[in-house]
């Protein structure tokens, strides 16, 4: 008899080189043996150099998208990446209260590593009103952070952990936020409980070019996690240590002539040919 593998949604924009959105959320989703599914809210010419053109899908086909996944998979948990627009939004929140759906992992993309814009400026109150209730975990770096709460960028642990606590006042239930674009040696990331309680997850800076993907890639790892039956502080500690590794083994792997994107498959692809895992 077949088993029923744990199951996690992206609901991103595609990223055409690769690197980030939905690629990047299914290749993780992959790595970490969880079938994932996908609903795509718009299109980027992009690749490791930058971002050319951004096409958005109608909501009425995303909603489409979302009837038709949860209407037949039984979806463990959702990751949300780059939405684009109001509209798409409200499409997006609509469609998750009405199917209930659980676990679900905001990522709030507002630019790309390359510097391009991906959220439009009335778009961001959408993502504060309708998307952080019904989020388990919002996942902001730290200038994404500052723009959700309309404030200077964080430069202490003291000024993250402020933020945090701002952003869950406006209705996250647990904020995890990212020190990957800090300064020092070493990347500390501070996950706010809904209990107050904090943790934080510290790893090595390593210097390469190729980091395209890091908070698509660091987000789809939590939501794997969490569809596999994690606690959230575990499925945290897990993709933090998992994002770090592919960051390490990122300039193993040449794509591109930009800002390469992170290393996803480094645990089998690095292996010698013929060798089982």
């Amino acid at each position: 008899m077949s088993a029923s593998p744990p199951i996690a949604l992206t609901i991103a924009g595609s990223d055409s080189s690769g690197g980030a959105g939905i690629q990047a959320d299914l290749k993780t989703f992959a790595a970490h043996q969880v079938y994932g599914a996908s609903v795509i809210v718009a299109l980027t010419a992009q690749n490791t150099r930058g971002v050319s053109a951004i096409h958005a899908v109608p909501a009425s086909f995303v909603t489409a998208q979302m009837d038709a996944v949860f209407g037949d998979l039984d979806v463990a948990a959702v990751k949300i990446g780059m939405l684009a627009t109001a509209e798409l939004i409200e499409a997006v929140a609509d469609g998750l209260e009405r199917h209930r759906a659980a676990n679900i992992v905001l990522d709030p993309v507002m630019v790309a590593a390359s510097g391009a814009k991906l959220l439009e400026d009335d778009a961001v109150d959408a993502i504060r009103r309708r998307l952080f209730p019904l989020a388990m975990l919002v996942t902001p770096n730290l200038p994404e952070a500052a723009a959700l709460l309309e404030t200077s960028l964080a430069e202490t642990e003291a000024a993250m952990a402020a933020q945090a606590e701002g952003l869950a006042a406006l209705g996250a239930a647990n904020v995890l936020v990212k020190g990957g674009h800090g300064a020092g040696e070493t990347s500390s990331d501070l996950l706010l409980l809904a209990g107050g309680q904090r943790q934080r997850f510290t790893a090595p800076r390593h210097d390469t070019l190729n980091t395209h993907g890091t908070g698509c890639t660091l987000s789809s790892a939590i939501t794997a996690g969490l569809a596999r039956g994690l606690a959230l502080p575990e499925a945290v500690g897990h993709a933090k240590t998992y994002i770090t590794a592919a960051i390490a083994a990122a300039d193993s792997v040449k794509v591109g002539h930009g800002h390469g994107p992170v290393h996803h498959f480094h645990h089998w692809w690095d292996r010698p040919e013929g060798v089982s895992r």
